[in-house]
């Protein structure tokens, strides 16, 4: 069955990516803003599953590599994500502990793999519901807001434990690796068009036409 209404790429006609003006792409230019038109972003899929890859490849580097560096009475400490993580669930900070996994762990996993689904079903390779898509992105979108947590824990705990020659905190390596990797995810977000889950949705449902009738028979 075909959708019950027709959609604006139908008829010829884009929103602008920058002002937001809807134009006929026939004009190719944004009358507004002179921005290039496009019914649909060029080379999303492509250009999302790139940004997840680089995102992957930092990911080991930013768990392996120390996030921060105490230097307490000339003896320097170097702890990664998931030694801080341990550290303060063993000292009983269990609040923090589970913001840091949560954050650090499986924000960024959970969001690199709905990505994956995402672009899966905008180029068939699955069939889930529309209901499931919505979800999905929904969840996506919500799960961006959340990934720089931890990145502002360090940040307090540099600025707060600044104990003058006792104790010095500094950030790491892991913390910039661990802050590419959130703001790649974020671009991904952002490069990924979700109107192309909706165009797979509608060729999935429409009806076939009917094969032709034999006149002789």
């Amino acid at each position: 069955m075909s959708a019950p209404f027709p959609k604006a790429a139908e008829r010829g006609l884009a929103a602008c990516h920058t002002c937001g003006r809807v134009s006929p792409v026939a004009v190719e230019n944004c009358p507004r803003c002179n921005t290039r038109l496009h019914l649909r972003k060029p080379a999303s899929i492509e250009g999302t599953i790139a940004l997840m890859a680089a995102a992957i490849a930092l990911y080991i580097p930013s768990h392996l590599l120390p996030v921060m560096s105490a230097v307490e009475i000339g003896e320097v400490t170097h702890s990664t994500i998931i030694a801080g993580m341990l550290t303060f669930w063993r000292s009983g900070a269990y609040p923090i502990a589970l913001v840091i996994f949560t954050a650090s762990i499986l924000i960024p996993l959970l969001k690199i793999a709905a990505l994956s689904w995402l672009c899966a079903a905008a180029t068939g390779r699955v069939h889930p519901s529309p209901a499931v898509l919505g979800r999905l992105y929904w969840l996506t979108e919500l799960l961006g807001r959340w990934s720089m947590i931890d990145i502002f824990v360090v940040g307090i705990l540099v600025s707060v434990l600044q104990l003058g020659n006792y104790m010095t905190i500094k950030p790491g390596p892991g913390a910039l690796a661990f802050a590419a990797v959130v703001v790649l995810t974020m671009l991904a977000a952002m490069r990924f068009e979700p109107r192309l889950l909706w165009d797979r949705l509608d060729e999935m449902n429409a009806v076939p036409p009917p094969p032709p009738t034999d006149p002789e028979s």
